[in-house]
């Protein structure tokens, strides 16, 4: 039998049965095998992969279904348009940035952005000010965008055409949205917000309410993060003032010109569970993943993180935490990658580490075998093969710039080492994934702290974007 390696390795993974507290939100499949439409759901997934037949709509120019599907949509989630995206939330960061923006416009953006973003920003040629996370040096982690910093910008910078923000962020920490639309608004500055680990936003009082709801103009949400739809799946939803032709343009440009129709099922059956029972499901899940936090903060060496240690540091600000979220810190002199490795070998699947914090994703679709699991692996986590010295892996500043992104992506690229690189200009994003928080962007200087922040990752084998065989691409 010929050899099949991505196939071969799926189903290889499949048997181990980890506990998944990681993407997607449908958990391996539970949240379809549990759910009361699991027949058809199975049936859809094995014969529903057809093009745009008759009586099927065109997503392209929606006149029946889909439309009928994406009118639930808006209305559920209270949008003045919402969109299937069957290329993930990456399509649906382009589209807005295209879509809002024209080129040569500044633009505020939060160093929290997912790389699409980035990506983007590039395309559409965009000038960039960055605005400043806060740090929260306890757990060493970015808490939100630094207030005061991103007041400072504004106050500085009269032609700023928009801000995209992240909400909330790898941490599911979320900014005082409502406080930052509101003094846009005064300034005609338009809002975009990639909300792609929020879709369940707003269901119920004890999570952050979903941006639309708070004065965003558009956001972008990955149904297949939180909700039982599957990976590649997302939604866009705009408010009344922008601009719909222009939003469907762009959302068709960056969109297959065959969409899958088992992706839209999905996301449509996802709107359907998360209008139905999404508040009871994800209460429970909050409960569950708050009886874990107290447990895990009895154990030596962690302390999962809740949002009043979030918010006691800026009680001014309204900052809210995803409560299904569960993140683990680790003391200080332990190494939470190493942990994060062990937590594997244990079958139990984290989202990420950042070194410090070990990231879980709960959903409603976890069970008390996971949860068991996880603490039974903490608990017996031989912690002290764990140690290191501490090192802080996030900025306390941004880096000089010192060509716009789009200037330096056109530029001529050489290579030079890590080691060698401080001073020299990147050509590159410079971004260790998980969790994509870029150390440096094309276009900026890398200094000795940049240099060293990307040894510390390398080292810990964290994946780290722009890097190939310990060499950077700086312009020469």
């Amino acid at each position: 039998m010929g050899r099949t390696p991505i196939l071969d390795a799926l189903l290889e993974y499949i048997k181990e049965e980890n506990s998944p507290f990681s993407m997607p939100g449908n958990k391996s499949g539970r949240g379809f095998m549990n759910s009361d439409r699991r027949k058809d759901i199975r049936e859809v997934l094995l014969r529903g992969d057809i093009t745009e037949v008759d009586g099927l709509d065109n997503l392209h120019h929606p006149e029946g279904i889909i439309k009928e599907a994406q009118e639930m949509l808006s209305r559920f989630y209270g949008s003045n348009k919402s969109y299937f995206l069957v290329n993930g939330s990456t399509s649906g960061n382009l589209a807005m940035i295209f879509s809002a923006f024209d080129e040569g416009d500044k633009v505020l953006v939060e160093r929290n952005c997912h790389r699409s973003i980035f990506n983007g920003i590039i395309m559409r040629k965009l000038k960039p000010v960055y605005i400043k996370n806060y740090i929260n040096k306890n757990y060493n982690a970015p808490i939100s965008i630094d207030m005061e910093h991103f007041l400072q910008v504004l106050e500085d910078n009269a032609d700023i055409k928009g801000i995209i923000l992240t909400y909330p962020n790898y941490y599911g920490i979320t900014p005082d949205l409502k406080f930052i639309a509101g003094v846009c608004r005064e300034k005609e500055i338009k809002v975009l917000v990639d909300c792609a680990h929020g879709a369940h936003f707003g269901i119920s009082q004890e999570l952050p309410e979903n941006p639309m709801k708070l004065g965003a103009d558009m956001a972008v949400m990955s149904a297949h993060k939180t909700l039982p739809s599957l990976t590649q799946t997302a939604y866009l939803h705009i408010g009344k003032d922008v601009n719909e032709e222009m939003v469907d343009f762009y959302v068709s440009a960056f969109t297959s010109t065959s969409p899958s129709y088992i992706l839209m099922a999905m996301m449509d059956y996802a709107r359907h569970y998360l209008e139905s029972r999404g508040r009871e499901v994800f209460e429970n899940c909050i409960k569950a993943a708050e009886q874990l936090r107290r447990k895990i903060s009895l154990l030596k060496v962690f302390h999962a993180i809740t949002e009043e240690d979030i918010r006691k540091e800026n009680p001014q600000w309204n900052i809210r935490a995803d409560r299904t979220r569960l993140v683990i810190n680790v003391e200080k002199g332990y190494n939470a990658h190493s942990i994060l490795h062990y937590l594997r070998s244990s079958g139990v699947q984290c989202e990420m580490s950042d070194g410090f914090n070990l990231i879980l994703i709960l959903s409603p679709f976890n069970n008390d075998e996971d949860y068991e699991k996880l603490i039974h692996a903490l608990e017996s986590c031989p912690t002290d093969s764990f140690k290191n010295d501490y090192f802080p892996v996030y900025a306390g500043s941004l880096p000089e710039q010192a060509y716009l992104p789009w200037q330096a992506a056109k530029m001529k690229h050489i290579k030079a080492s890590i080691e060698g690189s401080a001073g020299l200009i990147s050509a590159v994003n410079i971004v260790p994934y998980p969790p994509g928080i870029p150390i440096v962007m094309m276009g900026e200087v890398i200094d000795k702290e940049a240099a060293d922040m990307i040894q510390y990752y390398i080292s810990n084998g964290v994946t780290v974007l722009g890097i190939e065989g310990h060499k950077i691409y700086t312009i020469g």
